[in-house]
């Protein structure tokens, strides 16, 4: 299937010069959506051994990550903007283009020794993903690799990242 032709280009959001690729086209088409979670589940079947967790960043890799942990017999680990979660968190800064921004995870999520995948709809530069590995490593837990639907490539992304693997189903 071409996911590419299920994902809609908007130029100029959410600035002038971006070309945002839009998912929710993709959400909408039920063909679309089932082969997208059940390619990224199988390339993940493939690719490790055994997943106790997957984490999803908010929002999008909250869409991905719920059934894709489903379908890995796996727990789903949400992590959130600040003051999204109601019991203690574990928190990380991370430097945007344009500022700073932190991301939270509440602090019985994981744990020594747990198997977790991080999940996202893109990854372009990288930052929040690199900062969902941090707090994934500051529980003790072993960071298995990533999955996203979408790399833009060109923004490098993929340096900012710890050396593990990385998947992903299409590429600009």
């Amino acid at each position: 299937m071409d996911l590419k032709s299920l994902i809609r280009d908007i130029p100029d959001f959410p600035k002038p010069g971006i070309l945002f690729r839009d998912i929710t086209t993709l959400l909408r088409n039920p063909d679309g959506l089932r082969h997208t979670v059940d390619t990224l589940t199988q390339q993940c079947k493939d690719r490790f051994d055994k997943i106790d967790y997957v984490v999803g960043m908010e929002s999008r890799g909250f869409i991905f990550g719920t059934p894709l942990a489903y379908q890995l017999g796996a727990g789903f680990i949400p992590v959130r903007k600040p003051g999204k979660l109601p019991a203690a968190v574990c928190r990380v800064e991370y430097e945007l283009e344009y500022g700073v921004d932190r991301l939270e995870m509440h602090e019985d999520a994981l744990g020594e020794g747990c198997r977790v995948l991080i999940v996202d709809d893109l990854i372009a530069t990288g930052g929040t993903a690199a900062a969902t590995a941090q707090l994934v490593q500051q529980t003790g837990s072993e960071l298995l690799g990533f999955a996203f639907i979408i790399e833009l490539q060109g923004l490098g992304g993929r340096e900012k990242l710890p050396d593990v693997p990385i998947l992903t189903l299409i590429e600009y």
